[in-house]
């Protein structure tokens, strides 16, 4: 699946970026440092940005 995202925003390790998926708006946070694998997808924007400023990188 081809995403578009748009407003990304960088909080510490973590990309919060928002997509449209089916016609409905969602949000996504995933964290960019290496052998992290955390990545997950929220319906609000607030609870993505809320997981990317309590994720604790076990990298």
């Amino acid at each position: 699946m081809n995403r578009r995202f748009c407003n990304v925003r960088r909080i510490g390790p973590v990309n919060v970026a928002s997509y449209v998926d089916r016609g409905r708006n969602r949000h996504l946070a995933a964290c960019t440092a290496p052998r992290c694998d955390f990545s997950a997808e929220y319906d609000s924007r607030a609870a993505a940005e809320l997981a990317a400023r309590t994720h604790r990188c076990p990298a």
